[in-house]
């Protein structure tokens, strides 16, 4: 039986803790509304022109070698857009690589959890190796593509930005397993979706062979979610019987 990682303590930030207090401080917004001027319609409209003015984030390398100003020239004179297929694929080198971290940290947090599993942990090193061996599928797809993998992309600066918050479940000291691995959940359903898009993107820019190795990737990435959705839902069922 798993252990009940939840517990009934003196948790008081629900209002029905204090009714009095609670209508002090709502007569308090009454008495001091905010000092900024204006209202939603003025914040909607400040964010408006905050994104018609905003930059881009970044943009896509130029290739800095002659096959991959090669490739680009002749993708560009059939119509393709060899820009959105690299884009992509700095996004998954970017997301993969930051899977690996962040599968180390589940590991740390399994190894560390009262009565730990050894077979969870073995079941994490697994996949934290497979988003590794990901990682290096897209890695030389970009450079076949005769781009550079070192290159952070925008779509890559956007994936680096998302992964922070689910780090930082995992890395916090005080949350559990379970926690962490609904964190996790949240990773493995968007790395699905992403590799499933990748193919169709590889096949309809005319790379074949690319699109049959990111099958083997998502054949994988199939298995991860379906491992990490099923230790969650065994875990919180043990956890009420």
């Amino acid at each position: 039986m798993s252990e009940r990682q939840v517990t009934i303590g003196m948790n008081r930030t629900g209002v029905q803790m204090s009714p009095e207090d609670t209508a002090r401080q709502l007569e308090a917004t009454r008495l001091f509304p905010a000092d900024v001027p204006g209202d939603m319609s003025d914040y909607t409209a400040e964010r408006e022109r905050a994104i018609r003015e905003a930059d881009l984030i970044g943009s896509v390398p130029a290739p800095g070698s002659v096959k991959g100003i090669v490739k680009t020239a002749l993708d560009k004179t059939i119509g393709k857009a060899p820009e959105v297929l690299l884009d992509k694929l700095g996004e998954r080198l970017a997301f993969e690589r930051t899977g690996v971290r962040l599968y180390e940290a589940m590991v740390v947090k399994a190894m560390s959890a009262p009565g730990a599993d050894p077979t969870l942990v073995e079941t994490l090193r697994q996949i934290q190796a497979e988003e590794l061996e990901h990682m290096n599928i897209v890695r030389e797809a970009i450079e076949t593509l005769g781009g550079d993998p070192t290159a952070m992309t925008p779509c890559a600066d956007v994936a680096g930005v998302k992964a922070m918050g689910v780090l930082q479940v995992l890395t916090d000291p005080r949350t559990t397993v379970s926690q962490s691995m609904s964190a996790i959940l949240t990773i493995e359903l968007e790395d699905n979706a992403a590799w499933e898009l990748l193919i169709e993107l590889a096949k309809k820019g005319g790379h074949p062979l690319i699109a049959k190795r990111f099958g083997h990737a998502l054949a994988q990435e199939e298995t991860h979610l379906a491992t990490v959705r099923n230790f969650i839902k065994q875990d919180l069922l043990a956890q009420v019987s």
